[in-house]
């Protein structure tokens, strides 16, 4: 079952720069999350859709629910109903996608723009050029089923902590950036989503906004 005490002390690390805690639900049961709901915890997050369907039908409805793996376009119909907030968008289709999806489920959905920050090419995100091309060259301020609130990153998994303390300096660079210019006058851009169980006190530390912890709460997988 979740280490509760583990819970309450990163809950208390988060309160206290103003961040959130998203506690990574991937491959634990119902009764676990609700052992964390139970403590008042109510925002998961999950990295497959299939899981993330199943768990919204059992648990309790006032959960806030975060996509946080890689997301195909086809299976963005299956949680547009009903996801609080996306965070791993990382091409204008997919953007386009949720916003046709979230159109057709008459919401407006919460997004988060993936940022390649991280030395393994297996990671998925915009490299930073990339990023600034789809914001200024593309029709993306048109899409009103999907709100832009910020950049998600992931670091190099690596012993090496200034690796990735630069990483995430790089990638809250990158947000400060575009929120002085592209989202000068969008009060929704304010969400840095980085930082894992292994690198979170880093991710704090340099201007996360919202950490992803499943091991240190839930155990090892």
């Amino acid at each position: 079952m979740p280490d509760i005490n583990a819970l309450k002390r990163i809950q208390l690390e988060t309160e206290n720069v103003n961040a959130r805690l998203v506690a990574v639900s991937k491959t634990r049961s119902v009764a676990e999350i609700e052992a964390v709901y139970d403590q008042g915890h109510r925002l998961f997050g999950e990295n497959r859709v299939q899981e993330l369907v199943d768990k919204f039908e059992q648990c309790p409805k006032d959960i806030e629910w975060h996509l946080i793996g890689h997301l195909q376009t086809n299976k963005v119909k299956y949680i547009a109903p009903f996801v609080s907030m996306i965070h791993s968008i990382d091409s204008a289709r997919l953007l386009e996608e949720v916003n046709k999806q979230a159109k057709k489920a008459d919401r407006v959905i919460d997004v988060l723009l993936q940022v390649h920050i991280a030395e393994e090419s297996t990671k998925h995100g915009f490299e930073a050029d990339e990023l600034l091309d789809l914001l200024n060259y593309t029709n993306w301020q048109s899409l009103s089923n999907v709100r832009i609130c910020g950049l998600m990153g992931m670091a190099t998994f690596t012993e090496d902590k200034n690796q990735v303390k630069e990483e995430f300096a790089s990638l809250k660079t990158l947000f400060d950036l575009l929120k002085s210019f592209q989202f000068k006058h969008n009060k929704d851009f304010k969400e840095l989503s980085m930082g894992m169980s292994g690198d979170y006190p880093l991710a704090l530390r340099n201007g996360s906004t919202l950490i992803r912890v499943g091991s240190t709460i839930f155990g090892a997988r």
